[in-house]
């Protein structure tokens, strides 16, 4: 219904609330000044206080309360807000650093995997052999002499060999001059025991009646007399 009091219309709901309040206190105190008392009360006059509250302080009130309920929810808000982000932070940092040992260990376990295999060593070469007659024994002198750069070839020994022994490696003159000296020439080439002792080749027997060390003690003397056992072709 729309009020008689002109302009009330347009005030608020806190004004309207307020105006009504006022009006209501005023009614009352109207009342009770009009009640008969004792006969002091009628002989004095009755103070009326007037009423504090208006719809201007009324409204201002209720704002601050509003406002400080809303920074109360603003303060808890941003609190919440605040673990809320710490959490995430540390579930974050947590993920990252498990993220972090997990790749290790794969980039780890990737390299053992990735490993070269080493090959095994290459076996030892095995020993040469020789056949143990001339053939053999020529040969072996070869390589022996070819190991400690003595010049000669097989069929420059050969040929010496078959002149002097015939290819025994225990034959021995006992009938020349050497022998008369008491030096008589031994073995496959006919050497002597001085110049056996001289020209030995380190690493073959100091057997004079071994075959190779007695084939390469006399391509050593040749070498160093007559340039080879190739240049040989008779008693030397």
């Amino acid at each position: 219904m729309r009020s008689p009091i002109s302009g009330y219309s347009r005030l608020s709901k806190i004004q309207k609330f307020s105006a009504a309040g006022v009006a209501a206190a005023g009614v009352a105190a109207l009342t009770f000044a009009a009640i008969p008392g004792s006969a002091d009360a009628e002989k004095q006059p009755i103070a009326v206080k007037p009423v504090a509250w208006t719809a201007e302080a009324f409204g201002v009130q209720e704002q601050q309360e509003q406002l400080g309920k809303q920074a109360d929810n603003a303060a808890k808000q941003a609190k919440a807000q605040a673990e809320a982000k710490k959490k995430a932070d540390a579930e974050a940092a947590a993920k990252a650093k498990a993220d972090k040992e997990r790749a290790e260990k794969e980039a780890a376990s990737r390299s053992q995997e990735r490993k070269p295999v080493q090959a095994a060593p290459a076996p030892a070469p095995a020993p040469k052999t020789y056949a143990n007659n001339l053939d053999g024994w020529i040969k072996e002198a070869l390589d022996v002499m070819k190991a400690k750069g003595i010049p000669g070839s097989y069929n420059g020994i050969h040929r010496n060999i078959m002149r002097e022994s015939t290819g025994n490696p225990k034959a021995i003159n006992l009938w020349d001059s050497n022998a008369a000296k008491g030096i008589p020439s031994k073995g496959l080439l006919q050497v002597i025991d001085p110049t056996f002792k001289a020209y030995h080749v380190e690493g073959t027997s100091w057997d004079i009646y071994d075959p190779v060390a007695n084939i390469t003690a006399a391509c050593n003397y040749a070498w160093k007399v007559y340039g080879s056992m190739d240049n040989v072709n008779s008693a030397y």
